[in-house]
């Protein structure tokens, strides 16, 4: 009875109607279903004799869709009520009803991350954000493994996403100065089950995902994710994406004390890259104050620029002959063993390798030829070609366990991790003119040179042994401690091959750097009530040079020599479960320092090391459960950030302090709400997002020469509504950027270019289950 309570295809309880309607959930009902009595379940059938959905009664607490009470992670071995840290979860079932396919739709959950843009014309390629004001862009893992690659994640084939702020050295090693992101992927179970959507949108978007999940014995199954994707871009009318992604998996000794997993994802990505558009028109666009020795036409040309109007969203500077392909695959064995006592051993292995091939124009500077006349405007281009293999070798042996000294319980998650990081880059080279483009009217079909190989380029790998400690105390009942240690050896090595500034041919030079580092966190927790708890809790991490990007130089913040990035971070916070534990509300106060941090002034694009950032705030987030039909998830945080003792670049003829007013592309703050609600077969859901004005130019007194000096502040609005037809069948219509809101979503950092949001956007989508 209570497998049958678990299906997906009968996972309809009134008290979990709404994720039944969108989304035909595996084990939606697994809580519900330890606490219904053997005969809680029953089918009717109409006067016609046709069979109604079975009537479920659940006896106990109501499971929300939107809440999750544990972390998927080994290494957080307490309820997330009980975890001294912010922690958000962002389910499957979320994503499905905000039609979410990307790793930056599904963030959007969460406060406090912003997405980015590069520099000299090139778009950043794949996932790129800060978080709390730091760079969280190589913090991604998948299943608690370093995900490595220049890739735009796909959802398809992920269960639960966890978002894990503030410094996390000791949990997951250097480089996790401002949290991470932990991907859960999708794993068979003992269940046959089919989950299916196909949805089609405006831009020509049309995408199709199925996940099958098929028991072969009692204790083994197989699952398959795939995914389709055909898109345009909403706005952009040149811009395409296609993406092709398949998942398969095998569990041996399900519900048994020995249980082996072995899984895949394959994806290929192909598309046109966006290079952005110029940001003239927008308010506080500036220009470079001709010299008074200008000549009037050049003083004309400036004035002209300030008042011209913004260039039309569509348009596009590149070439149709630009390309983005992306090959992602990785391979994963896991191996766990229930030893007895509250004991499990785990082993996990995987080979991942992303290759990433790109050719993307940018758009680089604008010339008012006549300044009297719009039409004969241009702007300057640049060819740009990436070729950059990312590969990953890890191994991971865990020990959880539970014991009893001196009267304490401990509850002890140990481990050692081994990995091999590579990554190779090769250098282009575009010979020959390359034709500015028509500021207001560019044409897609300019013939363009194309970028070639000119034999430089850049290849790093990173070698780790890690070995670590993390221990929950249970000094009383309501006092819980929290200590955790990590230490761990790099080796980077890099060779940097360069064109001969002299003649002809090319110089290869290698750096090797290496060294021990430590990262700890430590945690006091009270339980107020069963329901309710506070803590205080400390951590720090260490970003040592060249362990994020594998390249290394003779001097500078990137010399093997060099001191590693310390970021340390206390927080104070409560967490309760209310509502008979159905919804989940914390506050938290945060303070993180990054001594040692890499900055980079926005005027003179010059790098320095040597000063420190602070970034303190509050965040708040409410997720699960008002009543048994109304479901919410929403956060607000807010971000003060500030430069402490930073210098200037020169610092050797300047050592006066750079005074600043704030830490780039951060927002002061930001919020998010999603919220849904059923009338027996209907849902209805909306939500908004706000994020403040991010910052380009924070050196006072040293204001933009060009360009836009902030991000503007920006709030978008979505909608859904879904109908249920029958129990396989269920219609959703989804509505982003609602009013049709013109916005930026990012800037690069010199100011001139920008990636818009999406305008209002409709998607039709058929969620089938069975």
């Amino acid at each position: 009875m209570s497998r049958y309570i678990k299906s997906r295809k009968h996972a309809v309880a009134p008290l979990a109607a709404l994720a039944a309607s969108l989304t035909f959930p595996i084990a939606h009902a697994a809580d519900a279903a330890d606490a219904a009595p053997a005969d809680a379940t029953t089918a009717t059938a109409s006067a016609s004799g046709a069979p109604y959905l079975p009537q479920v009664k659940v006896e106990g607490k109501a499971q929300s869709d939107y809440k999750a009470d544990k972390s998927a992670s080994s290494k957080l071995t307490q309820p997330l009520l009980e975890t001294p840290k912010t922690i958000s979860v962002i389910k499957k079932e979320v994503l499905r009803e905000q039609g979410a396919v990307s790793l930056t739709d599904a963030l959007q959950n969460t406060p406090g991350i912003t997405m980015q843009l590069g520099e000299n014309g090139n778009t950043s390629a794949g996932d790129t954000f800060q978080m709390r004001g730091f760079s969280a862009s190589t913090s991604t893992f998948v299943d608690g493994i370093r995900d490595l690659g220049a890739v735009t994640r796909d959802v398809f084939n992920l269960e639960q996403i966890e978002v894990v702020k503030g410094p996390a050295g000791a949990d997951t090693g250097r480089g996790a100065s401002a949290g991470y992101i932990n991907l859960i992927t999708k794993l068979p179970q003992i269940d046959n089950a089919i989950d299916g959507t196909i949805s089609v949108g405006d831009a020509s978007r049309k995408r199709a995902s199925v996940d099958v999940n098929q028991k072969v014995t009692d204790h083994t199954a197989v699952r398959l994710n795939a995914v389709w994707q055909d898109n345009g871009v909403p706005g952009r009318a040149a811009i395409e994406r296609k993406t092709y992604g398949i998942a398969p998996s095998i569990a041996f000794g399900l519900n048994t004390p020995t249980r082996f997993f072995l899984y895949s994802q394959h994806v290929r990505q192909d598309g046109r890259p966006d290079g952005g558009l110029p940001a003239i028109g927008w308010p506080a666009y500036s220009v470079a104050t001709p010299a008074a020795t200008a000549s009037q036409l050049d003083k004309d040309r400036a004035a002209a620029l300030l008042v011209a109007p913004k260039v039309d969203r569509d348009n596009y500077y590149g070439s149709l002959g630009d390309k983005e392909k992306v090959k992602a695959d990785m391979v994963t064995a896991k191996l766990e063993m229930d030893l007895g006592g509250d004991t499990t051993v785990r082993n996990i292995s995987r080979y991942g390798r992303t290759h990433m091939d790109r050719i993307l124009t940018g758009i680089i500077g604008i010339t008012a030829v006549d300044p009297t006349n719009r039409d004969t405007w241009i702007i300057a281009r640049s060819r740009q070609g990436v070729d950059q293999t990312n590969e990953i070798l890890a191994n991971q042996t865990s020990l959880n366990t539970s014991f009893l000294t001196g009267g304490l319980k401990h509850d002890l998650s140990t481990g050692i991790e081994l990995m091999y990081e590579r990554q190779d880059t090769l250098n282009f080279t575009t010979t020959g003119t390359i034709p500015a483009a028509n500021l207001y009217n560019p044409n897609p079909n300019d013939a363009l040179p194309m970028p070639v190989r000119n034999g430089s380029g850049n290849e790093g790998s990173t070698s780790t042994q890690a070995i670590y400690a993390l221990d929950t105390l249970s000094v009383t009942d309501a006092l819980k401690l929290t200590l955790g240690l990590r230490t761990e050896h790099y080796n980077v090595r890099t060779t940097t091959t360069a064109l001969a500034t002299t003649g002809t041919g090319l110089t290869a030079t290698k750096f090797n750097a290496g060294k021990w580092i430590t990262s700890w966190n430590a945690a006091a927790l009270y339980k107020l009530a069963e329901n309710g708890t506070v803590y205080i809790a400390a951590a720090n991490s260490l970003t040592p040079p060249g362990s994020a990007n594998f390249v290394l130089s003779a001097t500078g913040q990137q010399a093997g020599t060099a001191d590693a990035q310390e970021t340390t971070n206390y927080e104070a916070g409560t967490k309760w479960d209310l509502l008979n534990k159905r919804l989940n509300v914390t506050a938290a106060l945060y303070r993180s320092e990054n001594d040692g941090v890499v900055s980079v002034d926005p005027v003179t694009n010059l790098s320095t090391q040597g000063g420190k950032v602070r970034v303190q705030g509050i965040e708040l987030a409410a997720v699960g459960q008002l009543t048994n039909f109304w479901q919410v998830t929403a956060g607000v945080q807010t971000m003060d950030a500030k430069a402490l003792n930073q210098r200037s670049a020169s610092t050797a003829t300047n050592p006066n302090q750079v005074v600043t007013d704030g830490v780039r592309w951060t927002p002061k703050w930001s919020a998010t709400v999603w919220t849904s609600y059923q009338w027996n077969d209907l849902t209805v859901a909306g939500g908004v997002r706000h994020i403040a004005d991010q910052k380009r130019v924070v050196t006072v007194a040293q204001p933009a020469s060009t360009g836009l000096a902030a991000l503007p502040a920006y709030t978008v609005v979505d909608l859904m509504g879904a109908y249920r037809i029958n129990k396989n069948l269920t219609m959703q219509l989804n509505v982003t950027n609602l009013f049709d809101k013109d916005y930026m979503s990012s800037l690069n950092n010199g100011g001139g270019r920008l990636v818009l949001g999406a305008p209002r956007a409709v998607t039709l989508m058929a969620n089938i289950g069975f």
